[in-house]
Protein backbone atom coordinates (compact mmCIF):
# COMPACT_ATOMS: atom_id res chain seq x y z
CA UNK A 1 0.00 0.00 0.00
CA UNK A 2 1.69 2.89 -1.49
CA UNK A 3 1.92 5.59 1.13
CA UNK A 4 2.06 3.55 3.74
CA UNK A 5 3.59 4.85 7.31
CA UNK A 6 4.97 2.54 10.05
CA UNK A 7 3.58 5.36 12.70
CA UNK A 8 -0.13 3.63 11.21
CA UNK A 9 0.30 0.37 13.36
CA UNK A 10 -2.39 -1.55 13.84
CA UNK A 11 -2.85 -3.14 17.51
CA UNK A 12 -0.50 -6.08 18.00
CA UNK A 13 -0.86 -9.55 19.42
CA UNK A 14 1.83 -10.68 21.36
CA UNK A 15 2.68 -13.82 19.99
CA UNK A 16 6.00 -16.08 20.89
CA UNK A 17 7.74 -19.06 20.89
CA UNK A 18 6.05 -22.12 18.35
CA UNK A 19 2.99 -19.74 18.07
CA UNK A 20 4.91 -17.26 15.89
CA UNK A 21 6.56 -19.66 14.46
CA UNK A 22 3.76 -21.46 12.94
CA UNK A 23 2.30 -17.97 12.11
CA UNK A 24 5.65 -17.07 10.17
CA UNK A 25 5.15 -20.17 7.68
CA UNK A 26 4.00 -18.67 4.21
CA UNK A 27 4.88 -15.85 1.96
CA UNK A 28 4.63 -12.44 3.07
CA UNK A 29 4.43 -9.23 1.16
CA UNK A 30 6.38 -5.64 1.88
CA UNK A 31 3.96 -3.04 1.92
CA UNK A 32 6.20 -0.53 3.99
CA UNK A 33 9.43 0.10 4.88
CA UNK A 34 10.98 3.36 7.10
CA UNK A 35 14.69 3.46 8.89
CA UNK A 36 14.64 5.35 11.92
CA UNK A 37 17.96 7.06 12.89
CA UNK A 38 18.59 6.56 16.52
CA UNK A 39 20.03 10.25 17.27
CA UNK A 40 17.30 12.34 16.01
CA UNK A 41 14.47 9.61 15.35
CA UNK A 42 14.09 10.96 11.91
CA UNK A 43 12.39 8.29 10.06
CA UNK A 44 13.59 8.09 6.12
CA UNK A 45 11.67 6.15 3.89
CA UNK A 46 14.83 4.23 2.84
CA UNK A 47 13.19 2.13 -0.01
CA UNK A 48 10.82 5.00 -1.03
CA UNK A 49 7.11 5.26 -0.93
CA UNK A 50 6.20 2.06 -2.85
CA UNK A 51 8.66 -0.83 -2.20
CA UNK A 52 8.11 -4.30 -3.52
CA UNK A 53 9.60 -7.93 -1.82
CA UNK A 54 8.47 -10.93 -0.11
CA UNK A 55 9.76 -12.88 2.94
CA UNK A 56 9.03 -16.51 2.51
CA UNK A 57 9.24 -18.75 5.58
CA UNK A 58 9.38 -22.94 5.08
CA UNK A 59 7.90 -24.96 7.33
CA UNK A 60 11.35 -26.93 7.54
CA UNK A 61 12.74 -23.97 8.75
CA UNK A 62 14.24 -21.36 6.05
CA UNK A 63 13.85 -18.00 5.35
CA UNK A 64 14.13 -16.12 1.90
CA UNK A 65 14.00 -12.28 2.29
CA UNK A 66 14.18 -10.20 -0.68
CA UNK A 67 13.46 -6.71 -0.51
CA UNK A 68 13.65 -3.58 -3.50
CA UNK A 69 12.99 -0.15 -3.06
CA UNK A 70 10.89 1.52 -5.53
CA UNK A 71 11.85 3.08 -9.14
CA UNK A 72 14.89 0.43 -9.96
CA UNK A 73 15.60 0.22 -13.61
CA UNK A 74 17.79 -2.11 -15.42
CA UNK A 75 22.06 -0.81 -15.12
CA UNK A 76 23.46 0.27 -18.01
CA UNK A 77 26.77 0.56 -16.73
CA UNK A 78 29.40 -0.84 -13.08
CA UNK A 79 28.02 2.14 -11.72
CA UNK A 80 24.61 1.91 -12.17
CA UNK A 81 24.61 -2.22 -10.72
CA UNK A 82 26.79 -0.16 -7.71
CA UNK A 83 23.70 2.13 -7.16
CA UNK A 84 21.45 -0.78 -7.14
CA UNK A 85 22.93 -2.37 -3.91
CA UNK A 86 21.51 0.18 -2.03
CA UNK A 87 18.14 -0.55 -2.89
CA UNK A 88 18.31 -4.30 -1.99
CA UNK A 89 18.50 -6.14 1.38
CA UNK A 90 18.07 -10.09 0.34
CA UNK A 91 19.15 -13.06 2.47
CA UNK A 92 18.38 -16.65 2.40
CA UNK A 93 19.20 -18.99 5.97
CA UNK A 94 17.90 -21.33 9.05
CA UNK A 95 15.77 -19.55 11.30
CA UNK A 96 14.65 -19.82 14.73
CA UNK A 97 12.32 -18.27 17.09
CA UNK A 98 13.53 -16.78 20.44
CA UNK A 99 10.20 -15.39 22.29
CA UNK A 100 8.82 -12.63 20.08
CA UNK A 101 12.16 -12.40 17.36
CA UNK A 102 13.03 -14.48 14.23
CA UNK A 103 16.88 -15.41 14.16
CA UNK A 104 18.57 -16.00 11.03
CA UNK A 105 21.20 -18.14 10.38
CA UNK A 106 22.65 -16.06 7.34
CA UNK A 107 24.04 -18.71 4.59
CA UNK A 108 23.44 -16.24 1.32
CA UNK A 109 23.11 -12.80 1.21
CA UNK A 110 23.57 -9.17 -0.99
CA UNK A 111 26.52 -8.06 1.35
CA UNK A 112 29.18 -10.56 1.78
CA UNK A 113 29.82 -9.36 5.43
CA UNK A 114 26.27 -10.74 6.14
CA UNK A 115 27.19 -14.06 4.95
CA UNK A 116 27.91 -16.23 8.71
CA UNK A 117 26.23 -13.85 10.94
CA UNK A 118 22.78 -13.87 12.85
CA UNK A 119 19.87 -10.86 12.13
CA UNK A 120 17.46 -10.54 14.92
CA UNK A 121 14.07 -9.32 13.84
CA UNK A 122 11.26 -8.62 16.07
CA UNK A 123 7.75 -9.68 15.18
CA UNK A 124 4.49 -8.20 16.32
CA UNK A 125 1.46 -9.99 14.34
CA UNK A 126 -1.98 -8.13 14.00
CA UNK A 127 -4.36 -10.70 11.67
CA UNK A 128 -2.35 -11.26 7.98
CA UNK A 129 -0.10 -7.38 9.22
CA UNK A 130 3.55 -8.62 10.53
CA UNK A 131 5.62 -5.37 12.04
CA UNK A 132 9.51 -6.44 12.01
CA UNK A 133 11.81 -4.05 13.54
CA UNK A 134 15.34 -4.64 13.97
CA UNK A 135 17.66 -4.26 16.39
CA UNK A 136 19.36 -0.72 16.09
CA UNK A 137 22.76 -1.40 14.02
CA UNK A 138 24.82 0.01 11.21
CA UNK A 139 23.07 -0.92 7.68
CA UNK A 140 25.69 -1.20 4.56
CA UNK A 141 22.56 0.71 2.58
CA UNK A 142 21.98 3.77 4.40
CA UNK A 143 23.87 6.05 6.94
CA UNK A 144 26.08 3.67 7.60
CA UNK A 145 27.93 5.55 10.12
CA UNK A 146 24.39 6.35 11.92
CA UNK A 147 22.97 3.73 14.63
CA UNK A 148 19.33 2.74 12.91
CA UNK A 149 16.81 0.43 12.82
CA UNK A 150 14.59 -0.91 9.84
CA UNK A 151 10.52 -0.72 10.64
CA UNK A 152 9.32 -3.48 8.47
CA UNK A 153 5.50 -4.30 7.32
CA UNK A 154 4.55 -7.16 5.36
CA UNK A 155 1.11 -8.55 4.73
CA UNK A 156 0.53 -12.51 4.34
CA UNK A 157 0.08 -13.51 1.12
CA UNK A 158 -3.29 -15.87 0.69
CA UNK A 159 -4.41 -18.28 -1.69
Amino acid sequence: MAGETIAEKPSNTDVTGDALRQALIGTWELIAYSVEERDTACLVPAMGEAPRGRVIFTQDGWVAFNLEGEGRVPARNDADRAALLQTLVSYIGRFRIEGNAWITQIETAWVPEWVGSEQKRFVSLSGNIANVTTPWRHMPNWAPEKLTRSLIRFRRITS
